[in-house]
């Protein structure tokens, strides 16, 4: 859809944000997962998904200002304009990752190989007319807790559900985006598709300097990532701190890209064909560019200007929610590490970041981070998650202020 035919209509700004907020999300998952696979199939979903997000920027912008008629109100809705703007410089840095793809302008292999180091991977499976999952619910296939893979949006007859939740049957010809492991992927692809499930085979470089700046992307995309979500979890909670951690990996990953661009300089001679290295580039900015849009979605915060309530509800009833609670003493949690109760794989929650009891955080903690009672935990994943790990973590309510 062009945005030039949308026309002002009333809507719910909060239901505009959160699926701003999921198709941005949405978007950065799958223009990556485009690059890993070499595959024009998913960047144009990435195209597709990018027009959509320029109509629900173009009519969160028409309803607020409408829905601005003082100064007071002004002051109160810029912070949530800056939100909008943010999801759709997001939206607008996964559509020049995907056309890394679709224009080929070219990438070195071992790229393709890297990625799935660092992030679990999409991939776009059609529902065959004979698959065993055909009108079956999500809820009644239990996919995500028997496999581990999850459905995170499909496409029906040219619409999106960015949000199919347990109640959503597929269907023959749907466009299924799957998110998971290597492994798990394959046993589902083929049950959805039909067909096998064909990873990229690993691709070893012989040159160190282009090594070193594939290993300064994949850490930009983790940063920038871990970026976004904090910033929204720095909205929801109007914490400071947060967004504070918010800057932080921003200037990191400024930092990164300029000694990314010193490593592909070194490493240009050596190349063959240079011109492959023109697409690490391209998605070296993207991805700077992310890191600044989770900037300006804190930066409200960072001002002191109290987050708007629409911004906080649409970023908790968004798809992937994002919680906060506080480790109870003698909890299971308490006093273990996030490795030893597997509590990615227990939950389905992300844990993003910690507070520690002093004021000091942990951001990006890993398997060996171990928790304590009076911590705070700030983790992202699904409702049902979110109730698990409160259970974990002892607490009565998992978006704990």
């Amino acid at each position: 859809m062009d945005p030039g035919d949308v026309e002002y209509e009333p809507i719910s700004v909060k239901a505009v944000l959160a699926e701003m907020k999921d198709t941005a999300e949405l978007l950065i998952d799958l223009s990556y997962s485009a690059v890993l696979h070499g595959s024009d199939e998913v960047a144009a979903e990435v195209l597709e998904l990018e027009e959509r997000m320029d109509v629900l920027q173009m009519q969160a912008r028409m309803s607020l200002l409408m829905a601005a008629r003082s100064p007071e109100d002004a002051e109160a809705l810029a912070p949530v304009l800056g939100v909008v703007g943010a999801a759709e410089k997001i939206s607008d840095a996964a559509g020049d990752i995907a056309k890394i793809v679709l224009e080929d302008i070219g990438i070195p292999e071992a790229m393709r190989t890297a990625i799935p180091e660092a992030v679990e991977t999409v991939v776009r499976a059609q529902v065959a007319s004979d698959s065993d999952y055909r009108d079956v619910s999500l809820g009644d296939c239990n996919l995500e807790t028997e496999t581990g893979v999850r459905v995170i949006a499909i496409r029906r007859a040219g619409e999106w559900i960015v949000n199919p939740d347990r109640t959503t049957t597929f269907e023959a010809d749907d466009v299924a985006l799957l998110r998971g492991t290597e492994t798990a992927l394959s046993t589902v692809y083929e049950a959805v598709t039909g067909d096998a499930y064909d990873p990229p085979e690993p691709v070893d470089s012989s040159i160190d300097d282009l090594d070193r700046a594939v290993d300064s992307i994949v850490l930009m995309k983790n940063m920038s990532e871990l970026a976004v979500d904090l910033a929204y979890g720095a909205v929801l909670f109007d914490s400071e701190g947060v967004a504070e951690e918010v800057v932080e990996l921003e200037a990191e990953v400024d930092a990164l890209k300029s000694r990314f661009e010193a490593w592909v300089l070194r490493a240009a001679p050596r190349v063959e064909d240079p011109i492959t290295l023109r697409g690490l580039v391209h998605l070296a900015s993207a991805t700077e560019v992310i890191s600044d849009a989770a900037l300006e979605i804190s930066e409200g915060v960072l001002r002191g200007l109290d987050t708007h309530p629409v911004v906080a509800a649409a970023v908790e009833e968004s798809d992937e929610v994002i919680v906060r609670l506080t480790v109870a003493a003698g909890s299971q949690l308490a006093d273990a590490s996030l490795g030893e109760l597997e509590v990615k794989t227990a939950t389905g929650m992300r844990v993003i970041a910690v507070r520690r009891g002093d004021g000091d955080w942990v951001v990006s903690p890993g398997p060996e981070t171990a928790v304590r009672d009076g911590d705070v935990l700030i983790a992202k994943g699904t409702r049902a998650g979110a109730g698990r790990l409160a259970d974990l973590a002892g607490a009565d309510d998992p978006i704990d202020a």
